[in-house]
């Protein structure tokens, strides 16, 4: 007899939603498991009550239909979506479940997604979760979009699956994957002491001794933010909670007796200290600050090799493996994550600081089908003056700006006074990416 599984679609609107809802609902409703070993559990944390109406009658819909689906919603949002995700785990019918598998709202799972997963789970009692790989719809809709899908594949070849293959650690993406019940009760249930509560699940279960899979060959359907505005407060999120987490958890690491040492050092040493902290703070500092000022110190001698040709051909290796349809766009993918470099670095210092932000939660908004459906879009409103002045404001990034002149007045003199080296012709493709990520000229209009 197939197990019992309980698929949790994480929702949160906090105006009319577009309609990536009804997709990814009926991408829930259509999968190919026994109606009475699957429930659907859709939970809406949306602050809008209208929306919540909406939403709902969308599920009772399906239910009319004879699927197994339930609508939760809270009065509050204490906890953001970890605090969604405990209350769903509380309810009676999914302490009847063997497995869980969690969803946010933009995410599509085809309908033989259970029978292809399921099963590495139950014939491997030491496996504590099964992680998907994300297949990105709208990766064409803009620069900014193909962008993020060059770094989400090296994120999913590189880093998950080595994890996956060579120490059964990962951290879970938060969305399309599988948890083991018992271990998610194990490693005591979702948390909200870091808005990375997917990460910080996975290393308390990984703490308990649990393994993890990586699937790579299993993909599901999911929307990337196409609005540098978005963008940017999931960028913030995504490397400010880890940086937070590592704080908290670094200690429990290092002395737990439950895991090999061999994984706790690549816990600590690549997981979290390479990739989550240094690795990008290194990328501003050197490519922003020290670089630049070697045009100043002749003295200093730097290698071309090392400093621009080496990264470049790591960079296109990579990309040749992870994602070879963007190699072209090597030198955009360089300079691009060069512009956000400052944003992540500040947003790691917070979270290793705990400053007032490190538990801040802006929803990154997706646009669904929307693109294509204008009915979605209310172009109609007037704007006020004041809204668009606080929407230009908000477009306008002083430190990108500033540090893309920094950057201009170090080439100048670099191409005026300099002798043997050619930094400055970087530093000028630098301060063109920087005065766009300053302008918030890349993505999509913001929705």
């Amino acid at each position: 007899m197939l197990p019992s599984v309980t698929f949790g679609l994480s929702v949160f609107y906090s105006r009319s939603p577009f309609l990536v809802y009804k997709l990814s609902i009926g991408a829930a409703c259509k999968l190919s498991w026994p109606t009475d070993r699957l429930i659907i559990q859709v939970l809406d944390d949306s602050s809008d009550q209208t929306t919540k109406d909406i939403i709902e009658k969308e599920c009772t819909r399906w239910e009319n239909e004879g699927i197994n689906i339930t609508y939760q919603a809270r009065d509050t949002r204490e906890g953001y979506k970890a605090g969604a995700l405990k209350m769903g785990m509380e309810q009676d019918y999914v302490k009847q479940c063997e497995y869980v598998a969690l969803f946010d709202v933009d995410f599509q799972p085809e309908p033989d997604f259970l029978r292809r997963t399921i099963p590495f789970l139950v014939h491997n009692p030491e496996l504590g979760l099964v992680q998907t790989r994300w297949r990105f719809v709208n990766a064409d809709a803009c620069l900014l979009t193909r962008l993020q899908e060059m770094s989400l594949d090296f994120h999913f070849k590189f880093e998950q699956e080595v994890g996956s293959s060579g120490y059964g650690f990962f951290g879970f993406n938060g969305s399309g994957g599988i948890w083991r019940i018992n271990a998610m009760n194990d490693a005591g249930g979702w948390d909200w002491r870091t808005t990375a509560e997917d990460m910080d699940l996975s290393v308390r279960a990984a703490l308990q001794g649990w393994e993890f899979l990586y699937l790579g060959d299993i993909q599901v359907k999911s929307e990337l933010p196409s609005s540098i505005k978005a963008y940017r407060s999931q960028q913030h999120r995504w490397f400010c909670a880890p940086a937070n987490l590592f704080r908290t958890t670094l200690f429990q690491i290092a002395i737990n007796k439950k895991v090999s040492l061999k994984k706790k050092l690549y816990m600590i040493l690549s997981f979290f200290f390479v990739r989550k902290t240094v690795g990008h703070v290194f990328v501003f500092l050197f490519y922003c600050v020290v670089l630049p000022l070697t045009i100043l110190f002749p003295e200093v001698v730097l290698r071309k090799d090392g400093a621009i040709v080496a990264p470049c051909i790591i960079t296109a290796l990579n990309t040749l493996i992870g994602t070879p349809r963007s190699l072209y766009l090597i030198l955009h993918w360089i300079l691009f994550e060069t512009a956000m470099s400052f944003r992540r670095t500040k947003a790691i210092f917070v979270g290793l600081f705990r400053a007032k932000s490190v538990n801040e939660w802006v929803v990154t908004e997706k646009r669904g089908d929307s693109l294509n459906n204008k009915t979605n879009i209310d172009s109609t409103t007037p704007k006020h003056n004041a809204v668009r002045a606080k929407a230009l404001k908000e477009r306008i990034l002083l430190p990108e700006l500033g540090i893309a002149v920094f950057l201009l007045a170090i080439g100048c003199y670099g191409f005026f006074y300099g002798k043997e080296y050619y930094y400055y012709v970087y530093m000028f493709l630098q301060v063109i990416f920087l005065t766009l990520a300053g302008f918030s000229c890349f993505g999509l209009k913001n929705m």
